[in-house]
């Protein structure tokens, strides 16, 4: 089964940017299968933030619309999430997900600080 691997978590300051990375286990998994990002706060549900279809369509959460951005490489093996003028609210952990074949990353850590 494909796996997901996060990375490009850290501490930032308010206003600031973050690129945010998903790599699968097998090449051209994201050619084949709609990729998301959630996220989940300390205390809170998981929730959805953007989903990039096969089809290359993105759909945004409204709290990230205009200031996220999903995306995949030319390979099909990695996806992005760029972040930008981040806010305390945003902080959380992502996660990628395949819903279609419901597979989950093990997450990386995002803060906001001042």
């Amino acid at each position: 089964q494909v796996q997901l691997v996060e990375s490009g978590g850290g501490l930032v300051q308010p206003g600031e940017s973050l690129r945010l990375s998903c790599a699968a286990s097998s090449r051209n998994t994201f050619f084949f299968n709609d990729v998301a990002w959630y996220r989940q706060a300390p205390g809170k549900e998981r929730a959805w933030v953007a989903t990039h279809s096969v089809n290359r369509e993105r759909s945004y959460a409204d709290s990230v619309k205009g200031r996220f951005r999903i995306d995949r490489d030319d390979h099909g093996n990695t996806a992005y999430l760029d972040m930008n003028n981040l806010s305390t609210e945003d902080m959380a952990t992502y996660y990628c997900n395949l819903s279609q074949l419901g597979v989950w990353g093990q997450g990386t850590q995002v803060a906001v600080c001042a």
